[in-house]
């Protein structure tokens, strides 16, 4: 880092501390700036791990792998300059208040009781209208009025940094300025692209605008950071002059700035628009029914040109705003009446994180959703990674469960994986979908069967598509063979939660393969197979019947099912929570969250004595914030007390909302949502998970309300 991001930190960093400011409806451990796609994903760290706070301004915002992602903002006012985002180097404003919703966040800026200033980060999640969704933009908005019944002079500023191109600053960058249709943008890219390749995560190809519109009063310039914010806190404006020598993303830094003079601000709000966004004419590489090849982003069957695409978004404002509010709304109505407003905390704080790590691409004739397991490892379309997700699309459009789902089928119905069971994930490395046409994927047979079955009916049975189960009917019987091998005395192998290791007869495992078969009974009715759904169903309730004298420790106070079957051992590592209950030391649990399918798919298979013993189980063990996730360690995932939450009683339903919000409010981790934390001091355990998809899982409430 240069030493001019050094400068003026501590100063900027006290005038952050002594500002009031309240939150709302809490304090994220991160805030989501521009969270679109799996590249353009940065948020601004709050928690005390690394955080500020939560104030914009006086520290950089960062991508989500924790590399800054320069993003300025000043304002001048009657000739003084002061810093709204970033770290540029001026006094910085007030921060009075931050509030966020599904798609927004919003701060509130006072400068010297002279201006407020209103700042919204909009990244517009529009689930049914896929043109606007397939579009990798955002928007910030900034407006201001006078505080003091005076009127004020007024010039913003805003930037963005070369470090958007690519995740090595060594590369080259290259840029442009230029206009179209009434919008002034800086096109900005690596001068050697490589496609589908990530650099520290961050993609290495396609291209950035930033942009605005091109009215009376607003400048550009490009060059050195020194230069061009010196030259807007000078004088208030830019010189509309640009730097022609391309050069290392860290050599003199580079920047892109606009300069909008406000003129003589009265109490009436006057505002400036900027858009952001990365076009790549193809996305993805994938291996589906045909061979290895490019799949082009799916605004490329919108739009004739990238120019055509950043004019439509930037002058979409107010209609792409108006859809945001809507599904704003609708999430928080509907979480309210689930489990009141700690729920909104979680599921408002979700949704940009769960659609910000998925992809459209394709055509018209032929769209696929492509998903990022974001920090984990990387993979593409994780089965595992899903499933947990899957009720996020499921609640916003069902139809974008099965754009996910169907490259995972297309490439298995190809022959293109040799295994009997589902395949784990589409390729080990995002962008590229290259399939495992060697078998060689990370096993996790029983998991990955149970999930594709679990979520094909839950797709046909929201969206009414039958089609899709008889054109898949015979791949899913396969997975269905599987099953009823394996699901009820499961083998030694890992679960969705590899991290916890291998395990053998896993009691929530069997239980999902279960539900699974049951699942195939009513496809197989639904497609017409009465043999087959008469023989799976026979199989499905032998199995739960087994199930539960080899899964339930019936001597137990109170009773609640194992972690696997007959495990009277502990498996160390256990909280203080369980010394105050020493009757639960001879027996191992954990959260039973794949119980939510059977209530989900209303298949009415498990009986209800299991979810009551269940619900009345778990507020025995909570800690602090939540219940563990088994008995072998104090960590939990939140996606999974979600599930939980959801086939729980309403009591318990509301421990586990209500501890979920207060960790996400006291958390001292300063990443983007983790669905891994520790229940007891509310951190990261050894495996940070951050900005994953999986946080979709906090609607499975709503599913089933």
């Amino acid at each position: 880092m240069q030493l001019y991001r050094l400068g003026l930190l501590v100063a900027s960093f006290v005038s952050c501390i002594g500002a009031q400011s309240t939150f709302s409806p809490a304090r994220p451990p991160a805030i989501p700036l521009a969270v679109r796609s799996p590249y353009l994903s940065t948020w601004l760290n709050v928690g005390s791990d690394g955080g500020n706070g939560g104030y914009l301004a006086g520290q950089w915002p960062v991508f989500w792998e924790n590399q800054i992602t320069g993003w300025a903002g000043m304002i001048r006012v009657d000739g003084n300059t002061y810093t709204w985002m970033g770290l540029p180097g001026s006094k910085t404003v007030n921060q009075t208040a931050f509030e966020y919703t599904s798609t927004r966040s919003m701060f509130t800026m006072n400068v010297e009781n002279k201006l407020e200033m209103k700042i919204t980060f909009l990244s517009p999640v529009t689930p049914t209208d896929l043109k606007r969704q397939s579009l990798v933009f955002s928007y910030i908005n900034v407006e201001v009025s006078s505080l003091d019944g005076q009127k004020h002079d007024v010039q913003v500023y805003a930037d963005i940094s070369a470090e958007w191109v690519s995740g090595d600053r060594n590369a080259i960058a290259e840029w442009e300025y230029g206009t179209t249709d009434g919008v002034a943008y800086h096109k900005v890219h690596r001068q050697t692209q490589l496609a589908f390749t990530e650099k520290n995560q961050q993609g290495e190809w396609g291209n950035w605008y930033w942009a605005t519109d091109d009215s009376k009063g607003t400048t550009h310039q490009s060059g050195a950071d020194t230069d061009v914010r010196g030259q807007f806190a000078r004088n208030g404006k830019l010189t509309n002059g640009g730097d022609t020598n391309f050069r290392a993303i860290s050599s003199s830094w580079p920047v892109f700035g606009f300069s909008s003079d406000l003129g003589s601000v009265d109490s009436s709000p006057v505002s400036k628009l900027f858009s952001l966004g990365l076009t790549q004419d193809e996305a993805i590489q994938y291996e589906g029914a045909s061979q290895y090849a490019p799949v082009p982003s799916l605004w490329k069957s919108y739009f004739a040109t990238e120019l055509a695409a950043l004019s439509f978004f930037h002058k979409d404002y107010t209609e792409s705003s108006g859809l945001a509010s809507s599904l704003d709304s609708r999430v928080a109505q509907d979480s309210i009446a689930t489990a009141g407003q700690d729920y909104l905390t979680v599921t408002s704080l979700s949704v940009r994180q769960a659609f910000g790590a998925t992809q459209l691409c394709g055509t018209h004739d032929k769209m696929y959703m492509f998903l990022k397991e974001i920090s984990s490892n990387g993979n593409m379309n994780t089965v595992d990674v899903i499933f947990p997700a899957y009720p996020i699309f499921l609640y916003t459009n069902p139809e974008l469960l099965k754009l996910v789902l169907t490259p995972l089928l297309e490439n298995q119905e190809a022959g293109k994986y040799p295994n009997d069971y589902s395949i784990h994930d589409l390729g080990s490395s995002y962008p590229n979908a290259t399939g495992h046409s060697d078998g060689s994927d990370e096993k996790m047979p029983l998991e990955e069967c149970g999930n594709m079955l679990i979520m094909s009916l839950a797709y046909v049975q929201k969206s009414g598509d039958s089609d899709f189960l008889n054109d898949h009917y015979t791949l899913l019987k396969q997975w269905t063979s599987y099953l009823v091998e394996d699901s009820l005395y499961p083998a030694n192998q890992i679960s969705t939660d590899d991290f916890a290791g291998p395990l053998a007869n896993q009691t929530n495992l069997a239980l999902k393969g279960m539900i699974g078969i049951q699942a195939m009974a009513v496809i197989a009715n639904q497609t017409g197979n009465t043999a087959d759904a008469a023989d799976y169903s026979r199989i499905a309730k032998d199995y739960i019947t087994q199930w539960q004298d080899l899964a339930i420790a019936k001597g137990a106070n109170p009773p609640r099912t194992t972690l696997s079957y007959g495990d009277t051992a502990s498996h160390g590592m256990f909280s203080p929570l369980f010394r105050a209950h020493e009757t639960l030391l001879t027996i191992s649990a954990g959260l039973l969250y794949n119980l939510f399918a059977d209530a989900q798919l209303e298949l009415n298979f498990v009986p209800q004595s299991v979810y009551q013993m269940q619900s009345d189980f778990y507020p025995t063990v909570a800690n602090k914030y939540g219940v563990p996730l088994d008995t072998r360690h104090i960590y939990t995932k939140g996606d999974w007390e979600c599930f939980a939450a959801a086939v729980s009683s309403v009591d318990t339903r509301t421990m586990f909302i209500k501890d979920l919000a207060t960790w996400i409010n006291e958390t001292p981790t300063n990443r983007a949502l983790t669905d891994l934390y520790d229940t007891v001091s509310g951190d990261y355990p050894q495996n940070t998970f951050v900005a994953r998809p999986v946080m979709g899982g906090c609607f499975a409430p709503i599913l089933v309300r």
